[in-house]
């Protein structure tokens, strides 16, 4: 049945160009226990959230103008729901994938985006996070952020508990696709079959690697082409850095 890499093993993020520009602009309504959300926790990550633009461009693939235009998405993004200036999960499957229900894909880009642990995502968790979508981010950036998201349980290996769970999250969001407990274990035994090299059943980064080179539209997903044109699409507001060139 072949190897599960090459199909679409994720759900497709949407272009941030479109994520509030949507007929009323406004996601599902969100639970009061999100809502009532432990505000000291809140109140440290606006700290940080407020490091300079030129700071976080010297640290991802965004230069500094935009950087600034991520500023005026995120004011959006992060007050579509709660109003805090907080990105919260149900904001980012709103936004991104236009999700209001558990999605496996969601949850794991979200851990990976939420680097300080506290359930929400300040700017600049968003903006460096963020980058690795950048179309000019390296491929072996990319290779390595997908790896993770694959990497449920952290362990520094894809496992095949792991991709069974990404196979049965695609069929929660395809309907239309029903596979039976045998067919899944069938792909996923092809898939390492062609994956694990050393044949010690997991994929490691280096034959992830490989795989990602061999064939580098497995990961198409992690690129977003829109945040090439952000300046354009969200206009940095009067007073913004705008000189400064990509870095690289």
């Amino acid at each position: 049945m072949g190897c599960v890499f090459s199909r679409s093993s994720t759900t497709e993020p949407e272009d941030a160009a479109e994520l509030n520009e949507r007929e009323g602009g406004r996601g599902p309504s969100s639970s009061s226990a999100q809502e009532h959300r432990d505000q000291r926790s809140i109140k440290s990550t606006r700290s940080v959230g407020s490091m300079r633009s030129s700071t976080i461009a010297s640290q991802t693939n965004f230069s500094v103008s935009e950087v600034d235009s991520l500023r005026e998405l995120y004011q959006k993004l992060s007050n579509e729901l709660h109003h805090d200036g907080l990105i919260h999960k149900d904001e980012l499957a709103w936004a991104l994938f236009k999700c209001h229900r558990d999605n496996l894909f969601v949850d794991r880009v979200f851990e990976l985006f939420d680097i300080k642990n506290n359930n929400v995502i300040d700017f600049s968790e968003f903006v460096m996070s963020l980058s690795v979508f950048h179309p000019n981010a390296p491929l072996e950036e990319k290779a390595k952020f997908a790896f993770r998201i694959y990497d449920i349980n952290q362990s520094g290996a894809i496992e095949p508990p792991e991709l069974k769970r990404f196979l049965v999250a695609i069929m929660a969001d395809n309907p239309d696709v029903h596979l039976d407990d045998e067919a899944l274990e069938k792909i996923v035994a092809d898939t390492f079959e062609q994956v694990d090299v050393t044949g010690d059943g997991k994929i490691v980064p280096e034959e992830w690697m490989a795989l990602v080179k061999k064939n580098p539209s497995i990961i198409s997903y992690m690129t977003l082409p829109v945040l090439a044109d952000i300046c354009r699409k969200f206009p940095p507001s009067p007073g913004k850095h705008h000189s400064e060139q990509r870095r690289g």
